[in-house]
C-alpha cells in the first residue's frame, strides 16, 4: 500500500497561514470562502495534502480551508448504483462502506489510501483502472460547490440520466482548486468483481511490446487494467488484469496467454496477495523518491504508435534514469525523471519536442525545476479560457489553485 509522501520539498519552509477554517458543513465552507474574498486574502483548499505540490507553483496562502471535516457518505442508492459523498471523505473509507452492498467507486489514483474525494476530483487523477472505468470526470454525475461569493450551488443529479444545463462536475474536475470548493459529489458505482487475476508479460524490445499491445487491442479480451511499464533498469512489461466471475476470468486468462505468449520472453500469472503486491509495486515505482528531487511528468501518445513513443521516451530521458508507466490502450502515462535540474529540464524539453509524445505536463517538480520549465505546455487559447472561467467563478481571485492559470 502506498504511503503519503512528505508534501514539502526538502529544505523548504512554508509560513503558517493567518487563519485556518475546518468546516463541518457546506454552509461553513461557503462562509469561509466569503470571508477570504471580502478580506482579499488568498485561500487554499486542502484535503489530505497528497498532491499539494502537484501542478503549477502557487503564491503563499493567508488562509487554509481544511475539508477533512466533511467526510460523510450522504446517500448510497445501491439499487441505482450511485453514491453522494462529501469532499473530505477518503476513497478508502468510502469504498469500505460501499463494500457492504458489493459495490465500489472504481478509482485508484496515486496515494489512494489517504486521498480525499475532493482532491481526487479536483485533480481528475486516476490509475490503471482508468482503462475500464475512466477518470473521476467520467464517473461524476452530480456536484455541489461553494464559491467565493458565499453561494452554494448544485449541478447534475443523483441518478444516471441526461441532465440539461452546464455540466459543472466535468468542468471542475481537473481544475486543481482554482474555481470553487467541492463540497460533495455524486458518482456512478460499479459492482465489486468476484475474482481477479493478472498476467505479467515481459518483452525484449519495444517492437515486441507493441505487438502485445496491438494484439490485445484488436482482440475480444476485456481487461480491467491494461498497463505498460519500462525503466532503464527494468524489462519492458505489460500487465493485464482480468476481473469478473471466476469462470470468465479463467477463460480470459487462457485466451490472453495463448494469443500473447509468442511475443513475450516470459509470462507470469498472479492472483490473491501476490497480485495485490504486484499492483502496489507498479504504482509505487513512479513515486519512490529517496532524495525528494525526482520529477514526475504526464504524457500522452497514440496507442497505435506505442513503439515510437517508448523509443522517444528512452532517447529523451537517456541520462535521467527514467521509469515510465501508462495506460496502454488509452495512450496516457507518467514518466519519472531523476537527475539534477539540468538533466530534468533537457528531458522535458526533448519530450515536448518529440513528435511521438505529446501534451507533456510536470505533475510533480522541485521549485528549481518549475522555475525553469513550464508546468503546463504553452497554449494561448487555453490560457484565455481559464482566465475567463477564473473571472466568472472567483472574481476576487483569492482561491489559490495549481491549475494552468
Amino acid at each position: 500500500m502506498q504511503t503519503v509522501p512528505d508534501p514539502l520539498w526538502k529544505n523548504e519552509t512554508v509560513p503558517d497561514p493567518l487563519w485556518t477554517a475546518a468546516p463541518a458543513t457546506a454552509e461553513e465552507v461557503a462562509a469561509a470562502l466569503r470571508r477570504a474574498a471580502d478580506a482579499r486574502q488568498p485561500i487554499q483548499i486542502r484535503g489530505a495534502g497528497t498532491k499539494r505540490r502537484w501542478g503549477a507553483p502557487v503564491r503563499q496562502a493567508a488562509a487554509v480551508l481544511d475539508m477533512r471535516g466533511l467526510n460523510r457518505i450522504l446517500a448510497h442508492e445501491h439499487g441505482d448504483m450511485t453514491a453522494t459523498v462529501e469532499a473530505g471523505a477518503t476513497l478508502r473509507a468510502v469504498n469500505r462502506a460501499l463494500a457492504d452492498h458489493g459495490q465500489w467507486l472504481p478509482l485508484d489514483p496515486p496515494f489512494a489510501g489517504a486521498a480525499t474525494i475532493g482532491g481526487i476530483l479536483a485533480t481528475n487523477d486516476s490509475g490503471p483502472l482508468r482503462h475500464r472505468y475512466g477518470t473521476p470526470r467520467d464517473l461524476v454525475i452530480g456536484i455541489r460547490l461553494a464559491t467565493t461569493d458565499g453561494i452554494l450551488s448544485k449541478a447534475g443529479g443523483q441518478v444516471v440520466k441526461n441532465v440539461a444545463g452546464y455540466d459543472l462536475g466535468k468542468l471542475i474536475a481537473g481544475s486543481f482548486g482554482s474555481f470553487a470548493a467541492i463540497v460533495s459529489a455524486t458518482f456512478k458505482l460499479a459492482p465489486i468483481p468476484k475474482a481477479s487475476r493478472t498476467l505479467r508479460l515481459e518483452a525484449d524490445s519495444t517492437a515486441a511490446l507493441a505487438r502485445i499491445v496491438t494484439t490485445v487491442m484488436a482482440s475480444h479480451l476485456e481487461p480491467l487494467a491494461f498497463e505498460i511499464a519500462w525503466g532503464t533498469r527494468r524489462d519492458l512489461q505489460v500487465l493485464l488484469r482480468f476481473a469478473s466471475l471466476d469462470a470468465v476470468v479463467d477463460a480470459q486468462i487462457a485466451q490472453a496467454d495463448a494469443a500473447l505468449r509468442g511475443f513475450a520472453t516470459r509470462v507470469i500469472s498472479y492472483a490473491g496477495e501476490s497480485e495485490r503486491t504486484l499492483w502496489d509495486e507498479h504504482a509505487d515505482q513512479i513515486w519512490t523518491d529517496a532524495d525528494g528531487d525526482t520529477a514526475v511528468a504526464r504524457a500522452s501518445w497514440l496507442p497505435a504508435n506505442i513503439d515510437a513513443a517508448l523509443a522517444a521516451v528512452k532517447t529523451c530521458t537517456a541520462n535521467a534514469n527514467a521509469i515510465a508507466v501508462g495506460r496502454a490502450a488509452i495512450g496516457a502515462g507518467l514518466i519519472r525523471i531523476a537527475g539534477d535540474v539540468d538533466v530534468q529540464v533537457r528531458a522535458i524539453e526533448a519530450l515536448r519536442a518529440s513528435g511521438a509524445v505529446g501534451n507533456v505536463t510536470i505533475v510533480r517538480g522541485s521549485p528549481a525545476l518549475v522555475a525553469r520549465a513550464d508546468v503546463w505546455p504553452a497554449d494561448a487559447g487555453r490560457a484565455r479560457l481559464f482566465t475567463s472561467l477564473k473571472q466568472a467563478f472567483d472574481p476576487a481571485r483569492v482561491l489559490i489553485g495549481q491549475g494552468p492559470l
